[in-house]
């Protein structure tokens, strides 16, 4: 059958691409190996962010006398805990199955290849191969848990994040190798259930990409839940000959011997380029990752790549936005190339974390004269109704013409409200705009208003 795209994947790239392309008119088909909505919705952010929801609540109910509810006893099913998150996974994979049936998008299962420019070969679960004939041909095949190469992930001991997602019973104690997103998250989780946890990073911060204002008021909150942190520290070796994990961390000071029943390597993503055909075709790729244009075309007329396997962050919405791109630029539109310096990058431990655009130390390096304003969330009348008084919001804006280069967040919804900062800068706000914004009171939100007033002298409730 002749197609006029196909799509080898579907994550939250590969799907957006293939209903967007359908929406434009182009006869399209999608190839997925497992389940529909790639490792976004059945292994990544949709089932972890019910786990979080799930601690959330156990939180909640912990600390019900903080609000005048009188809760006698309280416990937590982890298997319920897990079951539940799996349903939601569910759920969404049978609604991007209902979304490919009412965009009349084909879908191949079966795990799918370059055959050549404009042909894909499709294997299928019992091994039949079958050759389909496609105009243009996106690869959207996403990423998986990286592995250092003297700590193999084992699915036992030594987990990656789906089998962290998914345990059979909860581990008394558990080390967390990497403190990025995935490595946060999960720590927060685990330590809310009852997990002793410690974090292991490299870097001299947790959240190393984030302001540094931001990864130390994050690291105090989890140090005073209970977690431990090791910064400036590295994961040497472990040992899963006896019943737990025997492990080797390397620190300033010296190695010191730790022991858990589990480990996680949190240590980032690999891409998955195997197999796909890129040599045979002459599809060009470095370290890892394909090469692309601002429209997403590689070197090969009529092949593509987005999300995860190429240059940029590798986030859902990322993805997704690069499909939507390439797709309309394929389609005959003029799409604008992504601005990689406005995406939002969030995090849903609590407290909550979320920024886009320059952090302080980068707008200093790249050369700008600032003005930056914080506003601490224990001075905000809605955060202190809703018990939720940690965290701040911190903006940083050009002194010389007002741009608003950057917003750094930690509180609890932080990651709802990051949205009005990088629709802000989107189009190009200044400092002073947002501060003749009305925003409504009370609401956490107010506090993008008062961090910006803040930064120019004129800050009300400071």
């Amino acid at each position: 059958m002749n197609y006029d795209l196909i799509v080898i994947g579907s994550g939250p790239g590969g799907y957006v691409a293939a209903i967007r392309a359908s929406q434009l008119g182009l006869k399209t088909a999608i190839v997925e190996r497992e389940s529909l909505g790639g490792i976004c919705l059945n292994w990544g952010c949709i089932p972890t962010k019910a786990l979080l929801k799930s601690a959330q609540v156990f939180e909640y109910v912990k600390h019900a006398g903080d609000y005048g509810i009188s809760v006698k006893e309280s416990s937590h099913d982890f298997g319920a805990v897990v079951k539940r998150s799996r349903g939601v996974a569910d759920g969404m994979s049978k609604g991007i199955a209902f979304l490919m049936k009412k965009n009349k998008i084909d879908v191949i299962m079966g795990t799918g290849k370059l055959a050549a420019a404009n042909k894909v070969e499709v294997t299928d679960a019992a091994g039949a191969k079958k050759v389909y004939d496609s105009k243009h041909i996106i690869l959207a095949t996403g990423a998986r848990s990286r592995e250092l190469p003297n700590i193999k992930i084992d699915n036992k001991k030594i987990l990656g994040y789906r089998d962290a997602m998914a345990m059979p019973t909860q581990p008394k104690s558990m080390i967390v190798m990497g403190s990025g997103a995935i490595g946060c998250e999960f720590a927060y989780f685990y330590n809310t259930m009852g997990t002793k946890v410690t974090i292991v990073e490299f870097m001299p911060n947790i959240l190393p990409i984030e302001d540094e204002d931001v990864s130390k008021e994050v690291a105090k909150s989890f140090k005073k839940s209970g977690i431990e942190i090791m910064t400036e520290a590295s994961v040497e070796s472990v040992d899963t000959s006896g019943n737990g994990c025997k492990v080797k961390v390397k620190t300033k000071t010296g190695v010191v011997d730790l022991e858990a029943d589990v480990v996680l390597s949190a240590v980032g993503v690999q891409t998955n380029l195997e197999n796909l055909g890129l040599e045979s075709v002459g599809v060009k790729a470095d370290k890892g990752k394909v090469l692309v244009d601002d429209f997403y075309a590689t070197n090969v007329k009529g092949v593509y790549a987005i999300g995860d396997i190429v240059k940029g962050p590798a986030l859902a919405h990322v993805a997704s936005a690069e499909g939507i791109i390439c797709v309309e630029k394929i389609a005959g539109h003029h799409p604008e190339p992504l601005n990689y310096n406005n995406i939002p990058g969030c995090t849903y431990c609590l407290p909550e974390v979320a920024s886009v655009g320059y952090t302080e130390k980068a707008a200093k390096e790249a050369g700008y004269e600032l003005k930056v304003g914080k506003f601490p969330f224990s001075a905000s009348g809605k955060a202190s109704a809703a018990g939720a008084k940690e965290g701040f919001v911190k903006v940083i804006f050009d002194a010389k013409y007002g741009e608003f280069l950057g917003a750094h967040m930690v509180g609890a919804n932080v990651t709802e409200m990051i949205a009005e900062v990088v629709v802000a800068r989107k189009l190009e706000t200044t400092g002073m705009e947002i501060i003749k914004s009305v925003h409504p009171h009370p609401t956490m939100s107010e506090a993008i208003m008062e961090a910006a007033a803040q930064a120019y002298g004129e800050c009300i409730h400071l």
